[in-house]
C-alpha cells in the first residue's frame, strides 16, 4: 500500500448534510429523543463527534436539521378542492404522521429555524389560503395555529398518563350513575352532585382522542370559514 493509500485510509469518510440528517434520525427512532447526542450520531456515520460541526454548530442545529428532514411531505396535500380540505387533510396527515415517528412531535415543537423542506411546505399550505380568499396575515396564523393544534394534540397524548383513580374508575359508568351501577361510592356521588360531568368522565375513560382531534379540527375550520364569510360581507359594505 502506497503513502497515498495510508493517507486515504486514515482520513475518515466525506459527511453531508443529508447524510448527517439520515444518521441523526437513525438514532432517535432507535434510541428517542432524549438519548440522541452528538457523540451517538457521530458513531452512527463513523467519524468523530467533532467531524460534525462542521455543519452544525451544536445540538440545537443538529436538531434543527432532523426537523427539518421530517416535515411532512407537501405533495401529500389535497390537489383539488378548496382550502378547507387542503388544510383538513394536511392536519389528518401530519397527526398521523407525528404519531407514526417516535419523539417527532417533541422534536418539531417549539423548533424556530425553518429549513427548506419547511418553507416548501409552508408556501404551499400559504398559496392554498391565499386562493381561498385569506389576507397574507390571516393565512399565515391560520397555518400556525392548525399546525400548533396538530402538535400540541399529540404531544398530550403521548404524554404518559397517570393511572385512572377513583373518580376514573367510575367513568366508564358515568352516564348509568342514576341506576345506581357505580361500584365506586365516591364517583357516584360527584356524578350526582355535578350532572354535567357525565359526558366527559365517559370520554376520558373512552380513550379514543381521534374523534375529539377530528372535531378539534373542524371547529377550527368553521371559525375560519366564518371569518372568510365576515371579511366578505366587510368588502361588499
Amino acid at each position: 500500500m502506497t503513502s497515498a493509500d495510508h493517507s486515504a485510509a486514515a482520513r475518515p469518510p466525506a459527511i453531508t448534510r443529508e447524510a448527517l440528517a439520515a444518521a441523526g434520525l437513525t438514532v432517535l427512532r432507535r434510541d428517542g429523543l432524549d438519548a440522541l447526542s452528538m457523540r451517538k450520531v457521530a458513531a452512527e456515520l463513523g467519524v468523530r463527534a467533532a467531524s460534525l460541526y462542521y455543519h452544525v454548530q451544536d445540538k440545537e442545529q443538529l436538531l434543527d436539521l432532523l426537523a427539518d428532514s421530517l416535515t411532512w411531505d407537501p405533495r401529500k396535500l389535497a390537489a383539488d378542492g378548496d382550502w378547507s380540505v387542503c388544510l383538513r387533510e394536511m392536519a389528518h396527515g401530519y397527526y398521523r404522521y407525528l404519531h407514526a415517528n417516535r419523539d417527532t412531535a417533541r422534536l418539531m415543537a417549539g423548533r424556530r429555524t425553518p429549513g427548506p423542506n419547511l418553507m416548501h411546505l409552508l408556501d404551499v399550505m400559504l398559496g392554498r389560503l391565499h386562493a381561498g380568499g385569506f389576507s397574507e396575515d390571516e393565512a399565515a396564523w391560520a397555518t400556525v395555529l392548525m399546525a400548533n393544534y396538530v402538535q400540541g394534540f399529540v404531544l398530550q397524548e403521548q404524554q404518559p398518563k397517570a393511572p385512572l383513580g377513583t373518580l376514573g374508575a367510575g367513568a366508564k359508568s358515568a352516564k348509568s350513575a342514576a341506576s345506581g351501577t357505580m361500584a365506586d361510592d365516591a364517583c357516584k356521588a360527584a356524578a350526582e352532585s355535578l350532572p354535567n360531568i357525565g359526558a366527559l368522565m365517559a370520554l376520558m375513560a373512552d380513550g379514543d382522542t381521534q374523534k375529539l382531534f377530528a372535531f378539534g379540527v373542524d371547529r377550527l375550520i368553521d371559525g375560519l370559514r366564518s371569518r372568510l364569510a365576515d371579511n366578505g360581507d366587510q368588502g361588499a359594505g
